[in-house]
């Protein structure tokens, strides 16, 4: 593979990568205005976040298998379709209650970029060079929520919040258009494969029961449900408790994003000295430590907005160094069900999302202590996790030697 094709590629995976948080940032600055136009409040305008999230969740389980069937262009072609139509459906909405059915729609459609983009990976690339390439393509997302706030805060500032789905799908169908002309057939279909339910629940199943995959796909999953609960709070946090105006919030979002981007790019430097495994236990460890210091000061009032941007600037910073490390993980052990293992991974990361961003609307009390608490809660949790799963594979191989 030349220089020239690494780059191209790369690129090409990383717009279908940014297409799912694309379309979860843009909209974000314009809550409130939806929230009036809609007779709604914010925080009922955040469960439309929840939808998406629990689309994506479903909808990655579903391309999965289809990946592996029928190949790697026909379901995302499918799935682009699906969401170019809910994106522009989403302009007439009358209530709230329709625009987080669209979104759970738009999520159906919009995942097949996500788990594409990963298998993809699997399919182009060498095992060794993943966790790389993973970091570039989550340069990407970094540069979606840099990105996505700050022009949707413009083009709702300018055109109104209808806007902002106008130009998903104007993505969307980008999307198909690059795949169809610079994305050569890497992967034949796999004819063999039922489609029927039971044998699509045995193959998930047999990527379960691998070690490295529930190890690795739980902890980065759960970690990632904190960034889903710092998303949703975002617009509750700086445009209520702050009181910022739409232009300002999305310079926030921007430069918050800067800490993501960063921390995937240092991971690059750093896989040359450690293992990813290495770097996954520290950023957990760091994280833990830094959202411990941020709620007990902001327990104790002193934390204003600067603060506030200070401590999530950092928490982001270790999270940018956890997924693509047990993104790499989780799927390295595959390559005949790679698309099984990829939306099993995303449907993880995105049922924490949906779960995080539910657990903020419940607890919305125009405070930032909720949200501390549940990114703490769950980087916590996947501390935990991986220490866990790692007992439990080592037992495993022990079981399976003797």
């Amino acid at each position: 593979m030349t220089r020239q094709t690494y780059t191209s590629l790369i690129l090409i995976l990383g717009t279908l990568t940014a297409l799912v948080p694309f379309t979860v940032d843009m909209y974000l600055p314009g809550f409130p205005e939806i929230a009036r136009d809609l007779h709604t409040t914010t925080a009922q305008v955040a469960l439309s976040l929840s939808s998406f999230f629990i689309g994506i969740s479903a909808g990655q389980l579903l391309y999965g298998p289809l990946l592996d069937r029928f190949g790697r262009k026909i379901p995302l072609y499918l799935g682009m379709t699906l969401f170019v139509v809910a994106s522009i459906c989403c302009i007439w909405v009358t209530n709230i209650n329709e625009l987080i059915v669209l979104r759970f729609i738009q999520a159906i459609g919009g995942c097949a970029a996500a788990v594409t983009s990963m298998t993809l990976v699997r399919d182009l690339f060498p095992v060794k060079d993943s966790a790389k390439v993973f970091s570039l393509l989550m340069l990407m997302v970094g540069l979606s929520p840099m990105l996505a706030p700050t022009i949707g805060s413009y083009v709702t500032d300018a055109f109104g919040w209808h806007a902002v789905f106008i130009t998903l799908a104007g993505m969307g169908v980008f999307v198909m258009l690059t795949v169809t002309l610079f994305v050569p057939n890497s992967y034949v279909p796999d004819t063999t494969l039922s489609l029927k339910p039971k044998p699509i629940l045995d193959n998930f199943i047999l990527v379960l029961r691998e070690p490295a995959f529930y190890t690795y796909a739980f902890t980065g999953a759960i970690a990632f449900g904190g960034l889903f609960a710092y998303v949703a709070s975002s617009p509750l946090i700086f445009r209520e408790v702050f009181e910022v105006d739409t232009k300002v919030y999305g310079w926030i979002f921007a430069f918050l994003s800067i800490a993501f981007i960063g921390a995937n790019q240092v991971n690059m430097l750093l896989l040359n000295y450690y293992t990813s495994e290495q770097i996954v236990r520290a950023a957990l460890i760091g994280a833990c430590a830094v959202l411990v210091v941020f709620l007990a000061l902001t327990l104790s009032g002193v934390i204003g907005l600067y603060g506030t941007i200070a401590f999530l600037f950092l928490y982001l910073s270790f999270l940018g160094l956890i997924n693509p490390n047990t993104a790499a993980l989780s799927l390295a052990p595959f390559s005949r069900n790679a698309g099984s293992a990829s939306a099993l991974l995303g449907a993880f990361q995105m049922c924490m999302g949906a779960l995080a961003s539910i657990a903020v609307s419940l607890f919305n009390n125009l405070s930032t202590v909720p949200m501390i608490m549940i990114i703490a809660g769950t980087t916590f949790l996947a501390l935990l996790m991986l220490t866990v799963g790692k007992r439990l594979a080592q037992r495993n191989i022990e079981r399976v030697s003797s």
